[in-house]
């Protein structure tokens, strides 16, 4: 039977590995989006491994990633349903990671925020993939002398 330092090993593990797929989930978004639509640079999204710091930088990173997305979907010519693509499942992950720290409905609000990171998650690599997948329009756009001249 494993001690406490393994145990608390195996638990930093388990916690650690998804956090990590998920932030490169975060920078390969960023980096799919062009750069004039970036409103953050995608490396930037590792900051959300610094404790305490990542409460305020979380709220952020929600809100240019959404931001980056509909400039990137109008540039692309892609119809989004969101006005802020992902943002709204963001800032209630945020909220809820949040109200975990409440004395007695922490362990509820720790679930939902759980199953909102989840949610985003996915939200951010369907856009991601569906970015990557109509990358082409923004060239054949150029080809056909159609330019955009301001963004959303």
């Amino acid at each position: 039977m494993p001690g406490g330092v393994e145990l608390t090993l195996i638990l930093i593990a388990l916690l650690l590995v998804p956090a990590i797929f998920y932030l490169i989930t975060l920078q390969k978004t960023l980096e799919a989006i062009s750069p004039e639509n970036r409103q953050m640079p995608p490396g930037q999204v590792w900051l959300l491994l610094i404790p305490l710091f990542n409460y305020i930088w979380q709220f952020l990173t929600v809100s240019n990633i959404a931001d980056s997305i509909k400039a990137e979907c109008y540039r692309l010519n892609i119809p989004t349903t969101e006005n802020r693509p992902t943002y709204n499942i963001g800032l209630a992950k945020n909220v809820l990671s949040l109200c975990g720290f409440i004395p007695g409905i922490g362990t509820l609000c720790s679930l939902a925020f759980l199953v909102c990171w989840i949610i985003y998650w996915v939200k951010v690599n369907e856009y991601k993939n569906l970015i990557i997948a109509n990358k082409d329009n923004a060239i054949l756009d150029a080809e056909q002398g159609i330019f955009f001249d301001s963004k959303p």
